[in-house]
């Protein structure tokens, strides 16, 4: 049930979602049809970074999952994670931030079914 946002700051990258959201399943080893990936691209003049009047081009990943890993199962995660989007995205790895929910255990609900 992973569900992962990316959202692109400037041109938005050619890769087509599916295989985003392919590659990320594999990643993240679920099912068919079980990882959701929205891709999002943020114009420019929609970022910004302090006292930084050019920055670089970010890509930002949240990744919900049921019950993410801890310590450095995590670690080692974000790192794949970000080498997987910023190879198909084109970015550079280091530009590429992942951000981790909170366990969605017991916080969401698919077609009104709580998910314990």
């Amino acid at each position: 049930m992973p569900i992962v946002d990316i959202e692109t700051v400037g041109d938005p990258p050619t890769i087509a979602t599916q295989a985003l959201a392919d590659a990320l399943g594999d990643l993240l080893g679920s099912k068919p049809g079980s990882t959701w990936v929205r891709l999002r691209g943020l114009p420019p003049d929609q970022y910004a970074e302090n006292d930084s009047p050019n920055p670089p081009p970010a890509t930002f990943v949240s990744v919900l999952q049921h019950t993410p890993p801890d310590g450095v199962e995590r670690s080692a995660l974000a790192a794949a994670i970000a080498a997987m989007v910023a190879l198909l995205t084109g970015r550079a790895r280091e530009h590429v931030h992942v951000l981790f929910a909170p366990p969605a255990a017991g916080r969401i609900a698919f077609g009104g079914v709580l998910r314990e």
